[in-house]
């Protein structure tokens, strides 16, 4: 199991010690955990002083680094250079592949982001008839922005009439952006090791954003994060506490189910990234997104994330 670090507390230093991460605060030791179970690092408080050892080691890993500003909402990644031997000639044709190819990828990442609300829709009991035919109408690029019309039906289903999604917003709001900050550090870390540039998008192509690739693939994964913020508000949490952050970091380790078998989500992510970058290559013709749950599964899975302390 990978795990998700987090940083909250003001006032700590980081650094690396005999291949551990260690933190500490005024000279004593908090807590140390081996380089090599990282899956990422998300950066939310004040006043941290690193080693610089911490990124080049975490580099060497593929591991992202994360900085959050205070709404939970990533500002910044610190990703490596070298993630992969490969990542010259993948870069490469990352860059140089048609837009007709990223139009194509960027229908069947939302026809999956679209399928997959309608099983969490499923899952909590609200009416989720109208999301398979919207599924369907999905064309390569999504020019009629079936997207956004499904997100407007479905944000008021699972959250209610009054719920507005807002970035910069508290309470349910600051859940989904620290779980989206953890989903965005797995398929960071993916990306960068599959030789890929996690700023080059499918879709996503504003240019200060440095995760555009990211949020592109992360996509499908969305509503799983968006099920357990249901489960922790609906059990009362209106804030990010530290149990909420524990559950949502577990979601990065849910099992989802593969062709292959059950697989965690950080690395469902990571192969959907290298079959993405060998699609930019020519080496294979489909990118394994992820299928709807079983609302009932979902339910269960989720659940149990969304209640660990």
């Amino acid at each position: 199991m990978q795990r998700v670090v987090d940083l909250s507390t003001d006032g700590l230093h980081v650094a690396v010690h005999r291949g551990f991460l260690m933190v500490s605060k005024d000279r004593e030791e908090l807590g140390r955990v081996a380089l090599d179970d990282i899956g990422g690092v998300i950066a939310h408080a004040h006043g941290l002083t690193w080693s610089n050892t911490v990124f080049t080691r975490l580099s060497e890993r593929a591991v992202p680094v994360v900085l959050c500003a205070r709404n939970h909402a990533p500002v910044a990644c610190i990703w490596p250079l070298e993630g992969n031997h490969l990542q010259g000639a993948r870069l490469n044709a990352q860059v140089s592949a048609p837009k007709p190819l990223a139009k194509r990828f960027w229908r069947d990442i939302v026809v999956a982001k679209i399928r997959m609300q309608g099983a969490v829709l499923t899952s909590v009991g609200a009416d989720a008839g109208g999301f398979t035919v919207l599924a369907r109408k999905v064309r390569s690029g999504d020019p009629d922005n079936v997207e956004a019309q499904a997100a407007r039906r479905y944000w008021r289903g699972l959250m209610g009439p009054e719920f507005r999604r807002d970035q910069g917003g508290d309470g349910t709001n600051a859940l989904l952006n620290y779980g989206y900050t953890v989903l965005r550090a797995c398929v960071s870390r993916g990306i960068c090791a599959a030789g890929l540039h996690p700023s080059i998008g499918l879709h996503h192509a504003n240019r200060g954003n440095a995760f555009a690739l990211a949020d592109d693939l992360m996509e499908p994964y969305r509503p799983i994060v968006d099920r357990a913020v249901y489960n922790l508000v609906k059990d009362g949490t209106a804030e990010v506490t530290a149990n909420a952050k524990r559950a949502l970091a577990a979601l990065s380790s849910l099992d989802l189910p593969t062709p292959a078998g059950m697989s965690p989500l950080h690395v469902h992510a990571t192969r959907l990234a290298q079959q993405l970058s060998g699609l930019f290559c020519g080496e294979c013709n489909r990118l394994p997104l992820p299928e709807p749950l079983d609302p009932l599964i979902l339910n269960s899975l989720t659940r149990a994330s969304a209640t660990v302390s």
